[in-house]
């Protein structure tokens, strides 16, 4: 394992990026436009990574595992806020949380924890992508949703599952159990026992353990 990298993080529940997928971000607090000059003035990536459910002080415990994502896109607004586009570049494995003076947080960080992230992606079986196409419609359809299914129809297998995963109004801890699945394939696995198991009943109150 190389050295542990020094990273600035963006703790936001619910908001996942996964290496080579985007994630479109509004930059308002103070801190966090702090933390994008910084970026943009040193190599231009944010570490994404969820607070732990139940932890609702200043500084809330993190899960263990963030993905980097490098700022691709930016529109500094006039007010001072931002609007990105992250690009992830992999996911990486929290080692400790540094004491600093700077507003925003940052941490030691093994970037090469997850050494297959760039490799080529896997391809769905046939029978698997009908499967998530299907249970992604009927829990789209249960929610209300209006999807256009002949744009999704021709996504790729990785833009679709990880697409997916980004857009589901599932809770915390099951997004990060997506962000940490070993691969494509496991995590396409994954997100169809999620949409069957948010989609019984009205789902409201559903937590996956």
């Amino acid at each position: 394992m190389s050295q542990p990298t020094r990273l600035s993080i963006f703790p936001l529940g619910g908001a996942l990026l996964f290496p080579r997928a985007q994630l479109p971000l509004h930059i308002f607090e103070p801190r966090y436009r702090a933390l994008v000059r910084d970026a943009l003035a040193r190599d231009r990536r944010i570490g994404m990574i969820q607070p732990r459910p139940g932890d609702e002080g200043d500084v809330p415990a993190l899960f263990d595992v963030g993905c980097v994502g490098r700022i691709a896109q930016v529109e500094a607004l006039p007010d001072g806020r931002f609007n990105l586009v992250l690009e992830g570049t992999g996911r990486f494995r929290l080692l400790r949380e540094l004491d600093t003076a700077t507003p925003f947080r940052q941490v030691e960080a093994a970037l090469d924890a997850f050494p297959h992230d760039l490799d080529e992606p896997a391809v769905l079986a046939s029978v698997r992508r009908a499967e998530l196409e299907r249970d992604a419609r009927a829990y789209a359809e249960a929610q209300g949703y209006q999807i256009d299914w002949d744009a999704v129809g021709r996504l790729d297998d990785e833009t679709l599952v990880n697409a997916i995963a980004q857009v589901a109004p599932f809770d915390i801890a099951a997004k990060q159990a997506l962000l940490e699945a070993p691969d494509l394939v496991d995590r396409a696995d994954l997100l169809v026992q999620m949409l069957r198991f948010f989609g019984q009943g009205d789902g409201g109150d559903a937590t996956l353990q």
